[in-house]
């Protein structure tokens, strides 16, 4: 594999950044633009495959995350769930999502709630379906251990902590 040890070097986007101190996190950082490219195109296309068409990648990330467990969610709970700074890019998502039926917002006190509609809950059931048969079953065929699979995951998310510091570092300056 290239990364390590190989004549070739890391396998990145900008060698000018693979120059510095840790070449293995522009690799990294590389391999997640290629995943997170592939992953917004598999959601839209998964989603349409499953019935729903029209919907974005953020969209469909909200959905499931309106669907997930079964409770109602705040607008602060889904952009702090995936991360999202910009209330408006949920809001409007949101507007999106019940507009086709697939979600029901409410209030409490002050807050926007949403709620997974029938619909909303059989469209995840659907997506789940066809994920199942054709990403899951193929992924399998790779061998990786599920234990593997949530060590890289852990990585991810611990990364994420390090990039957004960073970021808050990098607004200060």
């Amino acid at each position: 594999m290239a990364g390590e040890g190989s004549v070739l070097g890391p396998v990145v986007s900008a060698a000018h950044l693979a120059d510095g101190a840790m070449p293995a996190l522009s690799e990294m950082e590389f391999a997640m633009t290629i995943l997170n490219n592939a992953f917004q195109r598999w959601m839209v296309r998964c989603m349409g495959a499953a019935g729903v068409a029209g919907l974005g990648p953020l969209d469909v990330q909200i959905l499931h995350s309106s669907n997930h467990r079964g409770r109602e969610k705040t607008l602060s709970d889904l952009c702090m769930m995936l991360n999202i700074e910009d209330t408006h890019v949920v809001s409007y998502a949101l507007k999106k999502l019940e507009a086709v039926g697939l979600i029901e917002t409410g209030r409490r006190g002050k807050e926007k709630t949403v709620k997974v509609t029938k619909a909303g809950a059989e469209a995840c059931a659907r997506y789940r379906e066809v994920r199942e048969a054709l990403l899951v079953d193929s992924a399998k065929s790779l061998h990786f251990e599920d234990g593997e699979i949530s060590r890289t995951a852990a990585l991810m998310r611990a990364l994420s902590g390090q990039y957004d510091q960073a970021a808050r570092s990098a607004a200060s300056l």
